[in-house]
């Protein structure tokens, strides 16, 4: 009798994360715009928006549910241009992302780096009662873990040089560094300031930083198949 070894096949892994997220968005957007009124489109906006608020008063909104709000307003977008703008850093970061770790785990990425994100801008905003809106802090999340899975990556950019427009690569460890650096700059004097939670993308991007790290020995032993 002989016995023979066989080498286990895996089972392919379907990615269906980034998908869902942005169908999600896109639904929720559809729902607010077309869906109800413009009072009704408000209170919802207000109800399910991360209100801005102190530490002292964050203590109050763990005990009567109001942080689920950290959440439920990464889906909501308060314009087209809102939308597709943070729509379009997710096929980008996103998608090959979610090629390494997983849809449940890029799922778990975005939700933690978006709500404390939303925690940060809540705190740090300056004034009372704002409703802070958008997958922004999500996103900056996932900017951040395309950064530690692909750090010698290169995306492609349009440069403009004179009439022509010019479509070069460069390092994304470069991109990515300079968008933190205009991030951080925005933060205390850039364009809408007081109005953009700007404080959220930073945070979200180092979470999705941590986050990441925290994921490499799991991502080893998946590459030994252990």
């Amino acid at each position: 009798m002989v016995f023979v070894s066989l080498p286990s096949r895996k089972r392919p892994q379907h990615h269906w994360a980034a998908a869902l997220l942005a169908l999600a968005a896109l639904s929720v957007f559809l729902w607010l715009q077309f869906g109800l009124g413009a009072d009704a489109r408000r209170a919802a906006i207000e109800n399910w928006g991360t209100v801005s608020a102190s530490a002292g008063q964050w203590r109050s909104f763990w005990l009567d549910g109001r942080a689920i709000r950290l959440v439920s307003a990464l889906f909501i977008h308060a314009s087209v241009l809102h939308l597709v703008g943070n729509g379009l850093f997710l096929p980008i970061f996103g998608v090959p992302s979610e090629r390494v770790l997983g849809p449940w785990r890029l799922l778990l990425l975005f939700i933690v780096g978006g709500a404390t994100g939303n925690i940060a801008a809540s705190m740090l905003i300056g004034e009372p009662a704002r409703v802070i809106i958008g997958a922004s802090g999500g996103i900056s999340a996932l900017v951040g873990a395309y950064l530690v899975l692909f750090p010698r990556a290169r995306l492609g950019v349009v440069v403009p040089l004179g009439l022509w427009l010019e479509f070069v690569k460069l390092p994304a460890a470069s991109l990515i560094g300079l968008w933190v650096l205009l991030q951080l700059a925005f933060t205390y004097a850039g364009p809408s300031f007081g109005t953009m939670a700007w404080s959220a993308h930073l945070t979200g991007f180092f979470v999705g930083v941590i986050m990441s790290l925290l994921f490499r020995p799991w991502l080893r032993r998946a590459a030994r198949g252990t």
